[in-house]
C-alpha cells in the first residue's frame, strides 16, 4: 500500500463513480467516500471488497470534508450542471486555501472557466478533468484530461497516472492547460466519437439492406478490418455487438434492439462551439443530426409508408467500404483537431495538439491505431497547421478518397442516407478547390447588403459591383 495520507475524496458512488473509487483504492490511495443518499455508502464499502478496508465512508459530503485531513481534495462524481454547483456550495464553508475540487464530470467548458475563478479567487484550486472510457475505463484505467492550474495537476498527477490506462508503459492522462481545456478536449474527444459511431453504422448499413449480408457476417469483415489501418476499439465491439445471438430469439442481438440512439449533450456541444468559434464540424455535425433523426422513429415510419423506402440494391467492393471508412474517420479527426487549435487559440490554452493524441491512445472509446500517427504528425511537419494536409495522411486520404467517392456516390443511387459520410467527402473536396463558388455568395451578399468584397485582380478590399450604382 501506497505511503500516504488519506486527503483524498470522491463524491457520488453512481456508476461511474463506483468504478472510479474502486479503481483509486486498488492503486493503493485511502479513499474517503460520501453520496447524495447516505445510505448507498454502506452498501459500496461492501461490495468493495478488500478493497473497502481502504475507504472511509460519511454520511453526507460536508462531513466528509470537514473529516479530511488538509490540504484536501475532493472529486465530484455527480451530474453535470446545477448538481455540481450544490456541491461545491456544500463544499465551500469546509475547505481551506490550497484544498482542491475536482470535477470528473461531463461538464460544459463554460462552466468549468466559470467555477474556476470563482473557486481560484477564494485561494483554492478548482481542476476541470474530462474522464473517458465509460464504466470500464472508470474502473480499470481511463483516459483522463485534465484542466486547472499546474500547481493543482502536481498535487494529484501521482493519482491520476496511476489510475489512467497506459499506452507503452506511459499513462493516458494530462493536464491540457488552464481552466476549462481538459473539460473542452473531452467534449471534442465525444464530438469525434459520435463521427466514428456514425461512420462506422452507416458502412454497417450499406451492407446489411444495400448488400443483403448477414450480421454475423458483416461482424466477420469487421474484425478482419479491426487488424489493419481501421485497428481500433469501436472497430472491435462492432464487431462483437454483430455477431452476437440474441438468447431469446436465436437471431442477431442488434435486430432486436430499437433504431433510435440517446445522446448526452456532449456531441452537440462540440458543434455548438465548432461554430462560434468559426470551424467546420460538418461530419461531427452530421452524425449528431443522424441521432436527432433516430428518436423521431415514428415520423420515420409515417415518412416511409407516404413517400416510399427509396433503398435498393447497392455494388461496392469491401475494399471500398473499408477506404471510405478510413477517409472518414481520418476527417472527423481532423475536424476535431481543428476545433481543438482554434479553442486554444481563442482561450490562450496552449493545447499540445500531439499530446492530446497521446492521451487518447488507450482507455477511452475513440482509442485507435491511427493515434500514434496523429500525434506524430503534429510532431512533424504539418501545413497549414492542418492534419489533412500532413504527409503521412495526405497520402492516406490521396489513397482512400476515390474508394469514399464511391462509396457515396452508390448509396445516393441505392437510396441509402449516408449523412456523414457525404459529409467527410465535401469537407475533403472542398478542402482540394484553391477557388471555390463563394465569389457568388459575395456578390450577392454585396447585391442585398452591400457588404462589400475584395478584388482578386488588385487586391482592393469594401468593393462594390456594378448593380450597386
Amino acid at each position: 500500500m501506497r505511503d500516504t495520507t488519506a486527503s483524498l475524496g470522491l463524491y457520488g458512488l453512481g456508476v461511474m463513480g463506483s468504478a472510479l473509487a474502486l479503481n483509486i483504492l486498488e492503486r493503493g490511495f485511502p479513499l474517503h467516500v460520501a453520496n447524495r443518499t447516505a445510505s448507498k455508502v454502506p452498501g459500496f464499502l461492501q461490495e468493495a471488497g478488500p478493497l473497502g478496508s481502504r475507504a472511509i465512508g460519511h454520511e453526507s459530503l460536508a462531513a466528509m470534508a470537514a473529516a479530511m485531513p488538509a490540504p484536501r481534495a475532493i472529486i465530484l462524481m455527480v451530474d453535470a450542471g446545477p448538481a455540481v454547483d450544490q456541491a461545491i456550495d456544500a463544499l465551500l464553508p469546509h475547505l481551506r486555501p490550497g484544498d482542491t475540487v475536482v470535477d470528473c464530470g461531463n461538464a460544459d467548458f463554460h462552466d468549468t472557466r466559470r467555477r474556476a475563478a470563482e473557486i481560484e479567487a477564494r485561494g483554492l484550486n478548482y481542476l476541470g478533468v474530462g474522464v473517458s472510457g465509460g464504466e470500464e475505463g472508470a474502473r480499470h484505467g481511463p483516459a483522463i484530461m485534465a484542466g486547472g492550474r499546474i500547481e493543482a495537476w502536481e498535487h494529484l498527477a501521482p493519482v491520476f497516472e496511476a489510475i489512467a490506462a497506459k499506452y507503452e508503459g506511459q499513462p493516458c492522462a494530462a493536464l491540457m492547460g488552464p481552466d476549462g481545456a481538459g473539460h473542452f478536449v473531452k467534449t471534442v474527444h465525444n464530438g469525434i466519437e459520435y463521427a466514428d459511431m456514425q461512420l462506422i453504422a452507416e458502412v454497417y448499413g450499406l451492407m446489411r439492406y444495400g448488400m443483403g449480408q448477414a450480421p454475423a457476417g458483416i461482424g466477420e469483415v469487421f474484425a478482419r478490418w479491426d487488424q489493419g489501418r481501421l485497428k481500433s476499439y469501436l472497430v472491435e465491439i462492432t464487431a462483437a455487438v454483430l455477431r452476437a445471438v440474441d438468447p431469446a430469439t436465436g437471431g442477431p442481438v442488434v435486430d432486436v434492439i430499437e433504431d433510435r440512439a440517446g445522446q448526452k449533450g456532449t456531441g452537440r456541444w462540440t458543434v455548438v462551439e465548432a461554430l462560434a468559434l468559426g470551424q467546420s464540424a460538418s461530419t461531427i455535425e452530421a452524425a449528431v443530426g443522424a441521432r436527432g433523426w433516430s428518436a423521431e422513429k415514428e415520423t420515420r415510419a409515417a415518412g416511409e409508408a407516404i413517400l416510399g423506402s427509396p433503398r435498393g440494391p447497392v455494388q461496392v467492393s469491401e475494399g471500398d467500404l473499408e477506404g471510405a471508412l478510413l477517409a472518414g474517420r481520418i476527417i472527423a479527426y481532423a475536424q476535431g483537431f481543428r476545433i481543438l487549435l482554434a479553442a486554444s487559440e481563442n482561450y490562450v490554452w496552449g493545447l499540445d495538439q500531439a499530446r492530446v493524441a497521446e492521451t487518447w491512445r488507450a482507455g477511452c472509446i475513440i482509442r485507435s491505431a491511427l493515434l500514434g500517427d496523429i500525434a506524430a504528425a503534429f510532431r512533424g511537419e504539418m501545413p497549414m497547421g492542418q492534419l489533412v494536409l500532413a504527409p503521412a495522411f495526405a497520402a492516406d486520404l490521396r489513397a482512400s478518397l476515390p474508394a469514399l467517392r464511391r462509396v457515396v456516390a452508390a448509396a445516393a443511387l441505392g437510396g441509402h442516407p449516408v449523412p456523414a459520410l457525404s459529409a467527410a467527402l465535401a469537407f475533403a473536396d472542398t478542402f482540394a478547390q484553391g477557388r471555390g463558388t463563394t465569389d457568388l455568395i459575395q456578390g450577392q451578399r454585396d447585391y442585398f447588403g452591400r457588404h462589400g468584397f475584395v478584388r482578386l485582380d488588385t487586391g482592393a478590399v469594401h468593393q462594390h459591383g456594378p448593380w450597386a450604382g
